[in-house]
């Protein structure tokens, strides 16, 4: 075999891969380290043991806005970081595109919005979320103690960015962490995502 027939094979491997890459519920979830915006060091593989979420977000997106404005999403996250789950918000914007910051500048806007995410990680490469698959913000994915996604999807089962449907929607992952956490089957282990597209 020749060397470009060779290399367009692996190239051909490494589109097929990418294509592949998604978390899907029941399945290991995609390994990470990176350093998040305090410069702490973050693995996946950390929090084996734990129940861990993670959340696609785009601080200029209105179905965002939909969820902090009002405090929505901080309740949820300092009610299941008060149970011991780990809550990780990313943002995979890459540089001079909708809702890309700084470090600084996002350390800035969690504090301003009383966040109570456990880290907030800068994915401007899209290499985690492009293993994930996130393709809206919010984009949620819930992790189960064993390493594999229990739940992946939409953050609730209203998709509007009215914050006035929060209350009366079911909170998909809230309710894959309680009934998992009950021992029982997660029953909506995954729902189409809504919101803005990750701006890779």
């Amino acid at each position: 075999m020749t060397r470009p027939f060779l290399a367009t094979l692996a190239m051909l491997a490494a589109a097929a891969t990418l294509a592949r890459a998604e978390a899907t519920p029941g399945q290991d979830a995609p390994a990470f380290q990176v350093r998040d915006t305090q410069g702490r060091s973050q693995a996946l593989a950390d929090y084996k043991g734990k129940y861990v979420v993670l959340e696609w977000t785009n601080p200029d997106c209105p179905f965002v806005k939909k969820w902090y404005t009002g405090g929505a999403m901080q309740e949820l996250q300092k009610a299941l970081t008060a149970e011991g789950v780990v809550w990780l918000t990313i943002n995979s914007g890459a540089p001079g595109k909708q809702g890309h910051r700084t470090a600084e500048r996002w350390n800035e806007l969690a504090k301003q919005q009383n966040s109570a995410a456990t880290a907030l990680i800068i994915d401007e490469s899209g290499e985690i979320g492009r293993a994930y698959g996130a393709k809206t913000t919010p984009h949620m994915f819930v992790i189960g103690p064993d390493g594999k996604v229990i739940y992946a999807g939409a953050i609730d089962s209203k998709p509007s960015a009215d914050p006035a449907d929060i209350p009366g929607a079911v909170n998909y992952v809230k309710q894959a962490i309680g009934e998992a956490k009950a021992g029982k089957v997660v029953s909506v282990p995954s729902a189409r995502p809504y919101g803005c597209s990750v701006k890779y």
